[in-house]
């Protein structure tokens, strides 16, 4: 029997009309890879229809069964199955059998209604689409087994689902995708089959691929997502001796990107060569309507950027046109150059398998950063602002509302300014490169750009300390704010609190940085955000309000407060800023009174290095061949001769009686200790040896005082260990090398000491800034800090704390 005969969809006991098979995912974007001709069923109402009206679909098979039996059998415990477009059942009650816990998921009600009436199994049955909706009911440990069963071929986004289907596998999981093939499919229902070309594309992501016959269907078996870098391709070379043409960059409601599967098998933008004199945004519009079949006014079209490159020797002047706003149905009108359009998630075009240079360009061009190590290309922007383009899925507005409520419950957020604004501004699309778990994740900061070393240069904060940053502004309706350190979001949040009235001037040093700053404000931002490149120690200069600026915000580690900060600030309002005192970073929120600067308030935190000519190169004096270093993050380093001996010597040991909770920050001891003991400095374990230096974890270091030939660090161990952080106890021990070794000891755990019993728990000390030179009878009292700017003035008396 082959598939041409009738009985391919009549075996069972219902009968499907004949290009039916399963329930179709977001009909609204369905297309056609044969021209315009139309799909049987495109509404969900249709499906519903179907399965109420008693109709079926063709039954799980002997040779199906048998080979998921023997590739995926369930796991000994806990084995977990989702079983996508399950109808009305029987794939999903037979994973059951096998041993599964099964979630069944279909967008059809009456489909549902069939299955859970006909079975008593234990599948749990989920009306969802797989497509466009929110899959949040998910199970959040993921699956071991995923199937797709006569049902891929009605995706619309196919490669968008299966990037989202991959993630929810578990390690060592696999997605079984059973389908007819169109080489065995009469043409009347091609559109329920795939051809090897659509195969191909189905395996491309994929490090394990297995292909086996099912009673004339195909199954294949996928392990291992691959998230392997796109490639950029090249078609033949042109003709003519340059070209030059328009593409279109569009999305859709839910913010994801348009592109074509060419037949030269790699993802484009629609577009294409301009004709005679015509306008480049004609030109997009036009090409998008004859590729997608999908409609866009001119007056929609932007043109932001004009890109030139080289193709094959033939010069190539590409044409980038944002559009926002479309209507009309996707169809796939030129079937001679492409087989699918589908719409894709910013974040997943770094880990498709081939886009077309010129589009791969463009979407940089967009989205600056979204695809990673593209070829060189001169780029000349067009000078327009385009209108905010809107669109998110519904998962981004649930996440953002389970991160601002995580925020609020953490006491970071009191105003309802600040809250509006964190449910308001979509954090994800000044992240286009994360998923939007990444980007809503309230304690996480999300990395945007890296040096050539690895290290991060520029980031999206966390959630929780941004929104502590604004509320220590103390921001009002109107006000003008400095942000130093672009990225977008911050400088947006700003921007709603302060209000229609209010403006953000954001410096930044870093052209790139500044360039993404200033596409993603004008994608998804107020209109109230000007990036300026510039040094961000200089401040904003020509940009300064009469009177100073209502507040200032700092969002990289400083390790002193350059004096523009201070005299652009408006006289009494706040700057907040993550300063560094002996390397530990704290956010201080700072009043103005005259020249000098109070400490209101102390967070602790961390951010990326200065870039700018605030950037400082810590002085390290390298240990027993460079396994230990001495930090001097304040000052020159000292005289260590004689520490090298010290260290080969007998280690001192002199507990503080001194403990904490597993859960208990000790913050305020790290800056006690900092500011209180001479010859303060930080002892850091660089290679990854026994040192014979005890509790100094690798990468991390600890206090230390350097004294004539000797050493002496603090570190803390675990002395009583519990079920819970509450109960777990660690004591500070005091470890010292040297002649004056058991001085400096003693020295180091008396500081301990004394901070239990005056400091700890009342918090941070006064702190005063004066501009470096102040005279000390002109200062307050406390202990002096002196930096290249200014002189901090510490003060740790009990009463005042």
């Amino acid at each position: 029997m082959t598939h041409h005969d009738p009985e391919f969809l009549q075996r069972g006991h219902r009968t499907l009309p004949a290009s039916t098979n399963w329930p179709v995912p977001d009909p609204s974007h369905h297309q056609s890879p044969e021209g315009d001709v139309p799909l049987a069923y495109t509404e969900q109402k249709e499906w519903d229809e179907h399965y109420a009206g008693g109709q079926g679909f063709r039954q799980l098979g002997d040779s199906e069964r048998a080979l998921l039996a023997e590739h995926v059998p369930a796991p000994a415990e806990d084995g977990r199955a989702l079983d996508v477009g399950c109808g009305v059942g029987d794939l999903a009650v037979h994973l059951a059998s096998m041993g599964y816990m099964v979630d069944a998921v279909d967008w059809s009600q009456s489909a549902l209604a069939r299955a859970h009436g006909d079975h008593e199994s234990g599948v749990r049955w989920l009306c969802l689409d797989i497509e466009q909706g929110d899959l949040e009911p998910l199970h959040e440990d993921g699956y071991d087994l995923i199937t797709l069963r006569l049902m891929y071929a009605f995706l619309s986004d196919r490669t968008r689902v299966m990037h989202e289907l991959g993630r929810r596998l578990r390690e060592g999981g696999a997605i079984v995708v059973i389908t007819p093939l169109a080489a065995n499919t009469p043409a009347d229902r091609r559109n329920i089959a795939l051809n090897e070309d659509e195969i191909s594309l189905l395996t491309s992501g994929w490090e394990q691929v297995q292909r086996f016959d099912a009673d004339e269907l195909a199954m294949v078996l996928l392990r291992g997502p691959r998230q392997g870098q796109a490639e950029v391709a090249e078609k033949e070379r042109p003709t003519a001796h340059a070209v030059t043409g328009a593409c279109a960059v569009v999305t859709d409601g839910s913010g994801r990107v348009l592109l074509g599967r060419s037949t030269s098998t790699m993802w484009e933008l629609p577009g294409g060569r301009t004709d005679s004199s015509e306008p480049f945004e004609q030109t997009a519009v036009r090409e998008l309507a004859e590729e997608a079949g999908l409609i866009a006014d001119p007056a929609d079209a932007h043109l932001l950027t004009m890109l030139w490159d080289d193709n094959h020797g033939v010069s190539r002047l590409t044409a980038v046109v944002r559009l926002n706003a479309f209507s009309g149905t996707l169809t796939c009108r030129e079937a001679a150059k492409f087989s699918r359009w589908e719409w894709h998630p910013l974040h997943t075009l770094a880990h498709l398998d081939r886009i077309f240079a010129p589009s791969a360009s463009a979407l940089d061009a967009v989205w600056p950063g979204i695809i990673p190590g593209l070829p060189p290309v001169r780029a000349y922007p067009h000078a327009i602002n385009h209108p905010r383009v809107d669109g998110e899925p519904a998962e981004a507005v649930r996440l953002r509302q389970e991160m601002t409520a995580a925020v609020i419950s953490g006491g970071w957020a009191p105003s309802k300014e600040a809250r509006e604004a964190l449910r308001t501004v979509q954090r994800h699309r000044f992240t286009p490169e994360s998923p939007l778990t990444t980007a809503y994740d309230d304690n996480l900061a999300v990395i945007t750009r890296r040096d050539e070393d690895g290290q991060a240069t520029s980031s999206v904060s966390a959630a929780w300390l941004q929104a502590d940053m604004i509320e220590s502004l103390h921001l009002e309706e109107g006000m003008t704010v400095c942000e130093v350190g672009s990225g977008g979001y911050n400088a947006e949040l700003l921007a709603h609190v302060v209000g229609p009235a209010g403006q953000v001037v954001s410096v930044d040093i870093d052209p790139y940085v500044v360039k993404r700053t200033r596409r993603f404000t004008a994608e998804a931002g107020s209109g109230r955000v000007t990036a300026l490149l510039g040094d961000g120690g200089l401040g904003a200069p020509g940009h300064v309000p009469d009177g100073g600026f209502d507040g200032c915000i700092i969002t990289h580690n400083c390790w002193d407060i350059a004096p523009a900060w201070r005299e652009q600030l408006a006289e009494d309002r706040h700057l907040v800023l993550p300063l560094e005192i002996h390397g530990y970073t704290r956010a201080i929120t700072f009043q103005k009174h005259g020249n000098v600067l109070h400490a209101r308030k102390f967070t602790f935190c961390g951010f990326v290095r200065d870039l700018g000519t605030g950037y400082r190169t810590t002085p390290v004096a390298k240990l027993r061949g460079g396994e230990l270093q001495l930090r001097f993050e304040d000052g020159e380093p000292a005289d260590v001769s004689g520490i090298d001996d010290a260290l080969r010597g007998t280690r001192y040991e002199l507990p503080t009686g001194v403990t904490v909770a597993g859960n208990e920050s000790f913050e305020t001891l790290q800056l006690y200790l900092a500011t209180t003991l001479p010859g303060f400095c930080r002892l850091a374990l660089e290679r990854a040896k026994d040192t014979g230096i005890a509790a100094v974890p690798r990468g991390a270091d600890a206090p230390a005082v350097l004294g004539d030939g000797s050493l002496a660090y603090l570190t803390h161990v675990l002395v009583n260990d519990a079920d819970t952080s509450e109960e777990r106890r660690s004591e500070f021990i005091a470890h010292a090398y040297g002649p004056d070794g058991t001085l400096l000891a003693e020295e180091l755990a008396a500081a301990v000491r004394f901070w239990n019993l005056h400091v700890r728990g009342h918090g941070y000390p006064q702190l005063a800034v004066y501009p470096a030179g102040t005279n000390v009878r002109e200062m307050s009292e406390g202990l002096v800090l002196d930096k290249q700017h200014s002189r901090l003035v510490f003060d740790w008396d009990a009463e005042k704390l």
